[in-house]
């Protein structure tokens, strides 16, 4: 571990902690794209609106995924930097069972509530029978979306990106052969997507336990080590809860972003739902070269290898942003065709590839705020890490979406994300900037 993550070349250690989790990324917005291309094929506006609508189920759960797993990574990965292997096993154990009965006792409460919270996603009298189908079923068993992402994020701390890859993409693969069997051939609709996200969740959560059962050597999920110090939760929690509005923001900003266009129709709907799904396509891969270098951060900021910290950042931000120039000019070029795959409404198609151009302009942006937030969760700056966290979509992209719908209207509205990004990597660059100068004071003091 050692030879990785403090001797090999950046860019070497770089690329082989980050493929895996890049190519897991890729798999699961393949996914998200086959299993829109599904549920697509039913040529049901309202059915595909309705299961658009429950998007931010997934950010939801996987949010308090984060909190545990992006939260334990980063503490375990300086933990490892500084050599303290026994309370990285701790830490590791109570960030496993901590995500399983927090994920249930949301669950209930979301069942619970189900009405009012379909309703302030935008469910309308059109699309409310079809996501409340969607959202029941995946409650039933949204505690295993958050236990895929603990285990999976603890495992890179250890270097074992390959192994988290495997189980992510095995879950996936069974989700697709699940999709068209159950929406098409059962003409389950909406139950049936949700029914098969759960089995390859299963199947993703059974691979990445074994995994850390047999091969891991600090990390590990033994209840008999879930006990953990005050402090030790705090060191969790001050960057996990950070981490996990980030994924908050993500489904606050896409309800307040179907509120917005519910209002000139189920087609734009439909057309953001499918145009967000692509888009992220891009956004995938930097999250994953994001999440791939966090560890490598994070140990060598333990570690105290400043040199080499400052190196692997600006290696980052160069993958980054060089990865979504090339990709997003590629897919403005074909966005008309991208979208007519899913639906041949030619309303849906308009509008879809409008909304995709201007979603993917400003991802060099993106991928910079991306390392911005990694380098802040990793080195514990989390005042830094929580204004990253609700900036992009939650503060800055809700002054801009409602100014934008006042001044502009339709326009503004698709507008309004594009500039939260320009904005939002500003500030990262800022706090960034004043870190790196009041690292050189301390080490001159």
């Amino acid at each position: 571990m050692e030879e990785l993550f403090e001797r090999a070349p950046i860019r070497q250690a770089y690329f082989k902690l980050a493929m895996p989790v890049v190519l897991s990324m890729l798999a699961s917005m393949v996914y998200n794209l086959a299993d829109t291309f599904f549920v697509s094929m039913t040529q049901n506006t309202a059915l595909v609106a309705g299961v658009s609508l429950c998007t931010p189920l997934f950010n939801l759960m996987i949010a308090l995924g984060d909190v545990f797993g992006l939260g334990g990574s980063a503490y375990v990965s300086r933990l490892l930097g500084q050599q303290q292997h026994q309370l990285a096993r701790h830490v590791s154990s109570w960030c496993f069972y901590g995500g399983i009965f927090s994920s249930i006792a949301l669950a209930v409460l979301m069942l619970v509530f189900e009405r009012p919270i379909l309703t302030a996603l935008g469910a309308t009298p059109a699309t409310y029978a079809y996501a409340a189908q969607f959202y029941r079923i995946f409650n039933i068993g949204a505690a295993l979306v958050t236990i895929s992402i603990v285990p999976g994020n603890l495992m890179r701390t250890e270097g074992r990106a390959k192994e988290n890859m495997i189980g992510t993409v095995g879950g996936i693969i069974v989700n697709i052969i699940c999709d068209p069997i159950f929406i098409l051939v059962l003409h389950m609709g909406a139950a049936g997507a949700a029914l098969a996200n759960l089995i390859g969740y299963t199947l993703t959560d059974i691979i990445l336990v074994q995994y850390v059962r047999r091969r891991c050597k600090v990390i590990n999920v033994n209840w008999h080590e879930v006990a953990l110090k005050k402090t030790d939760i705090w060191q969790v929690l001050v960057i996990g809860i950070p981490a996990s509005i980030t994924n908050l923001m993500i489904s606050y900003q896409t309800a307040l972003f179907n509120n917005y266009l519910a209002r000139y129709g189920a087609d734009r709907v439909a057309a953001l739902g499918i145009a967000t799904k692509v888009s992220q396509v891009v956004n995938a891969i930097m999250v994953g070269f994001a999440f791939g270098a966090q560890p490598l951060i994070g140990y060598n900021y333990g570690a105290n290898h400043q040199d080499r910290l400052r190196q692997i950042i600006r290696f980052d931000l160069l993958v980054e942003v060089v990865w979504s120039l090339v990709m997003a000019t590629l897919m403005i070029i074909v966005s008309p065709w991208i979208v007519a795959l899913f639906l041949k409404n030619p309303a849906v198609i308009h509008y879809g590839s409008q909304i995709l151009r201007i979603l993917l302009l400003t991802t060099p942006f993106a991928g910079a705020i991306l390392v911005y937030t990694t380098v802040f969760q990793s080195t514990a700056k989390a005042l830094n890490a929580l204004l990253m966290s609700v900036s992009r979509q939650g503060v800055i992209f809700t002054i801009a979406i409602v100014v934008g719908s006042l001044l502009f209207g339709y326009t503004g509205i698709i507008w309004s994300q594009a500039v939260a990004d320009v904005l939002t990597a500003l500030l990262g660059w800022l706090l960034y900037r004043h870190q790196v100068r009041q690292a050189a004071v301390d080490v001159a003091e």
